[in-house]
């Protein structure tokens, strides 16, 4: 198996860095694209990095957030038979405001026409946990059990902020693997900690070969960064890759709380396992 980091916040050299995320997943023979990223990085990333998209087999969407569905039209293009997986919420009208002045952050209405557009036995609403396949697994909504986690950031679902948006179509995928479950997360809006426990408790799996994707902590406060940290170091956790909106702060205190597994993400890594 192997995960390319195509899209991030953090680009190696020659690659877009962008406010994003898309990781391009190689299991035997099936591909599988999650998230597209923002839209402007995907194809010259992909080109770059000698990832055919036209081999996507399976488009799976973490949440409907415009950094994460911008490409869509242009992979359903290259991949005409793609099967694309998402909650059904992923086009609602969604908000952050800050200082008071809100920003629409949806999916674009493009990439939702895109998606609405496919024949039904291609779009697959994932409402509850679903095994694609025997090695792959998608969670469906994430139960919140967690005191301290939280969505990650000011999040609405009205420019007026009176209606607080839960996101209740965030999801990851998880891998088997011979040596424990590689995770994928597009921002672990239902929280890290709880994204991995439901995951753990789905797949029947203790330990965690590696978790890979944005993790929302950048606007985490310090007692839920502790408390998130601490969670983890309880955990049989290989590898820790935190893109895209885990925030410096964050990456810093995860590489001082678990040293070499630890690892920040960007564009363009490769990871085989």
């Amino acid at each position: 198996m192997k995960i390319i980091i195509l899209v991030d916040n953090h680009a190696g050299e020659g690659l877009v860095a962008e406010h994003g995320l898309s990781l391009w997943i190689e299991i035997g023979d099936q591909c599988i694209l999650f998230d597209t990223g923002q839209g402007s990085a995907l194809e010259h990333n992909a080109r770059a990095l000698g990832v055919d998209l036209s081999r996507t087999d399976l488009l799976v969407l973490s949440h409907g957030h415009f950094d994460h569905t911008g490409a869509i039209p242009h992979v359903l293009q290259q991949a005409p038979n793609a099967d694309v997986y998402c909650h059904p919420g992923i086009g609602v009208r969604r908000y952050s405001i800050r200082d008071e002045i809100a920003e629409p952050i949806q999916i674009p209405p493009a990439c939702l026409d895109a998606i609405n557009q496919l024949p039904a036995q291609r779009l697959h609403w994932i409402q509850e946990p679903l095994p694609p396949s025997d090695s792959l697994g998608i969670t469906g909504p994430v139960p919140r059990e967690t005191a301290y986690e939280d969505t990650g950031g000011p999040f609405f679902l009205d420019p007026a902020g009176k209606n607080a948006d839960p996101i209740e179509d965030d999801l990851a995928l998880w891998i088997h693997t011979d040596d424990g479950v590689v995770v994928c997360a597009g921002c672990s809006h239902a929280g890290l900690i709880n994204t991995l426990n439901y995951i753990r408790r789905l797949s029947g799996v203790s330990k965690f070969r590696a978790v890979i994707g944005g993790f929302h902590l950048v606007n985490a406060s310090d007692q839920r960064l502790q408390q998130s940290i601490e969670a983890l170091q309880q955990l049989e956790l290989e590898m820790i890759v935190p893109c895209h909106c885990t925030g410096d702060a964050a990456v810093t205190a995860l590489r001082e709380a678990l040293g070499e597994r630890a690892i920040q993400g960007a564009s363009g890594m490769i990871f085989d396992f």
